[in-house]
């Protein structure tokens, strides 16, 4: 096989193009925040968007809002009232991510909040159709059960990360706990049989989850 590099260039000169807006905000992140690799970039977001498309969803969770990017293509995909409630417990992420969300053509579909989702969700009182969890990888097992309690039978879970650059397949020192939090959190849903999954090797890792 080619270089990775290669063929992820090939990949991205084959699906359909990110927006100039999205564009614009992936450079931005690139230029002001640290870590932009978190954000999910250009095939990501397409994937997600036409995750949404396929899945129809009214409600959508989405743990982990950095940037705004995945945001938006969550938001992109959805049908007239859906909508989608973003989190992220950052609260020094705000005055970067709120004006992207707020001044983008899928404004109206976006909730965005600063705060724990573990805490801030429940109280919502909404059954999600769909959830994107891409938050703190050590508390992922807990943004998974309370996802799953107010998720519809049917309703998908997606995970980010789940591969984690390949370190799952190490064993982590005592001091990495989020490589730790990733392995625990896959061996768990791997065992979970309230649930149906997949792992697609994107990225770092989408872990496809479904409610039976």
């Amino acid at each position: 096989m080619q270089e990775t590099e290669s063929i992820d260039e090939y990949i991205l000169q084959h699906i359909d193009p990110e927006s100039d807006y999205l564009k614009a905000l992936y450079r931005d992140t690139h230029v002001k925040l640290l870590r932009p690799r978190m954000a999910s970039g250009h095939l990501q977001g397409r994937m997600l968007k036409m995750f949404v498309e396929m899945i129809r969803p009214r409600q959508i969770l989405e743990i982990g809002t950095y940037s705004g990017y995945s945001a938006l293509c969550l938001a992109e995909g959805l049908q007239k009232g859906g909508m989608l409630h973003t989190f992220e417990i950052n609260d020094e992420q705000e005055d970067f991510t709120r004006p992207w969300l707020e001044e983008s053509p899928f404004a109206d579909k976006i909730r965005f909040y600063i705060g724990d989702a573990l805490s801030l969700v429940p109280d919502l009182g909404i059954i999600f159709d769909m959830a994107f969890i891409d938050g703190d990888k050590r508390k992922y097992i807990e943004y998974y059960e309370m996802t799953l309690a107010h998720l519809s039978q049917g309703g998908y879970i997606i995970a980010d990360n789940t591969l984690w650059d390949g370190h799952v397949l190490e064993q982590p020192r005592r001091a990495d706990t989020q490589t730790i939090g990733i392995k625990a959190f896959n061996d768990f849903v791997a065992k979970d049989e309230r649930v149906e999954k997949v792992i697609l090797p994107l990225r770092d890792g989408l872990t496809i989850i479904r409610k039976k």
